[in-house]
């Protein structure tokens, strides 16, 4: 039955005797006059538990993860060496004792199934796989030689998300919420967007770990109701309704003064916001204000879910002061059929990433938000070939080196940075880790990564643990 020995009353009562849902409850902080019009009027922002360590040069973030790995051999470095030795080993040299999980050590290269061009100012290398990056390429600053700890996806997705390769770690976006609070009580600070079925880390990508569970990133449906269970429930009076808020109040307030714990502050804190995004979620999800222009630009249907619609909610939701935002979308794992893996992906989302810089450059935005594109790490130059399970023409997961972009905030637009060498396997220049990239994000935000601590289990625990170095060089 679960009963509460400090208060006498079992949840399961209370529930049925209240008649409400989770979605509605402790609106008795926004009702405390007695309406509905206090969750309208302008939000006055939640503090952190942080100041931050030096000047921010970003105030959100937009997280564009491409679960499953993309090919940076198809979409962003091209390797003419690949293709002219297409079929033979990779010399000895280059592979040394790296072993795959699909594809044997005297694999043959795959050469690149696109071709290239260069393009902006600076003559970025893209591929034309990317037609709509190819527009921003003078907005955009190309990591090319990165690389990570991890090669298998939900280790390699945790690391990259959490800093560590198993659960139980806070999510970057966690980090970021737990010190610099919110700029808006309306919405989450941390939004969390996933446009293509199910994701190898899970949950744990976007947890608060064992930060205070506040910090957690809310999940927004791409369609219908954004938020399940926050609906007001069908026969529920305003009276009835205002009365059960009272009660619900009390009874939190109650319990925290005898136990002290802050995961009921968390609770109360977390039924608040249930109520406000009653109000101000339909808002956010409703695109029919969006002119239709604006909708051509991401190649978004206002009614039909998305990685355009997630893109262009996301730039609305930095408009209503949302921190940390991540959309994640799956499909990367090319093991068979690279080309048309990349083909059919970038068709997804090409247009939307693009349209997305340059609809926060157009509002005054990109300044002030960092927009971050990449997955969990790259795929080989050798080809897999399985014959057994349907395979031809694919490549492995390679954590040894890939490609990312990031664009707005003080990052140098239209540069390169980072090299690798000519069967695109090591780094040979610039080399980044994820770390790295972690430590980046957070700086952008006015964070010191490795100021930037929690004590638990004895010792104080950061995103980046003992490592990451801030890419100074790819700073404005």
């Amino acid at each position: 039955m679960n009963r509460n020995p400090h208060l006498n009353l079992t949840r399961r009562t209370f529930l049925q005797d209240c008649g409400v849902g989770t979605g509605k409850v402790a609106l008795a902080t926004l009702l405390g006059g007695g309406t509905m019009t206090r969750a309208r009027q302008p939000a006055k922002g939640l503090p952190g538990n942080v100041k931050p360590h030096h000047k921010q040069q970003v105030k959100a973030v937009i997280h564009l993860f491409m679960a499953g790995a993309p090919s940076q051999l198809e979409l962003f470095t091209e390797k003419p060496l690949l293709r002219k030795l297409e079929g033979q080993p990779l010399p000895k040299s280059v592979l040394g004792d790296q072993r795959y999980a699909f594809i044997q050590p005297n694999a043959g290269v795959l050469g690149p199934q696109f071709k290239f061009g260069k393009y902006g100012k600076n003559g970025q290398e893209l591929s034309e796989a990317l037609p709509h990056l190819q527009t921003i390429a003078d907005d955009i600053c190309l990591f090319r030689a990165v690389h990570t700890d991890q090669f298998n996806h939900a280790p390699g997705q945790l690391l990259f998300n959490t800093g560590f390769g198993q659960p139980g770690r806070p999510s970057i976006g966690s980090w970021a919420m737990y010190a610099l609070g919110a700029e808006t009580e309306d919405l989450p600070a941390y939004v969390v967007m996933n446009t293509a079925g199910g994701l190898s880390g899970g949950a744990g990508l976007y947890a608060s770990g064992f930060l205070p569970t506040v910090n957690t990133g809310v999940m927004f449906r791409n369609q219908g109701s954004p938020i399940l269970n926050v609906d007001t429930p069908q026969g529920m009076s305003a009276e009835g309704q205002q009365k059960a808020f009272d009660v619900l109040r009390k009874l939190n307030q109650q319990q925290f003064k005898k136990l002290n714990d802050p995961e009921i502050q968390t609770r109360i804190s977390s039924f608040e916001m249930a109520a406000r995004l009653q109000v101000s979620a339909p808002e956010l999800m409703d695109l029919s204000s969006e002119p239709q222009e604006t909708l051509d630009l991401y190649g978004c249907k206002p009614e039909q879910a998305s990685f355009a619609r997630s893109c262009l909610l996301a730039r609305r939701m930095v408009e209503r002061g949302v921190r940390y935002i991540n959309i994640f979308t799956s499909g990367w794992d090319a093991h068979s059929n690279v080309k048309g893996n990349c083909t059919n992906n970038c068709g997804k989302t090409d247009q939307a990433s693009t349209a997305l810089v340059k609809d926060l450059k157009r509002l005054g935005l990109l300044d002030s938000t960092l927009v971050v594109w990449g997955g969990e790490f790259g795929r080989t130059p050798m080809v897999e070939q399985n014959p057994t399970l349907g395979r031809s023409q694919g490549r492995d997961h390679h954590p040894q080196a890939y490609t990312m972009w990031m664009a707005g905030g003080s990052i140098k637009p239209g540069f390169s940075m980072g090299e690798t060498d000519d069967f695109g396997f090591h780094p040979t220049e610039d080399a980044v880790h994820v770390h790295d990239i972690q430590a980046t994000i957070l700086h952008q935000l006015g964070l010191d990564h490795e100021r930037l601590t929690y004590h638990h289990a004895g010792r104080d625990f950061r995103l980046t643990d003992v490592h990451g170095t801030v890419i100074s060089k790819a700073l404005g």
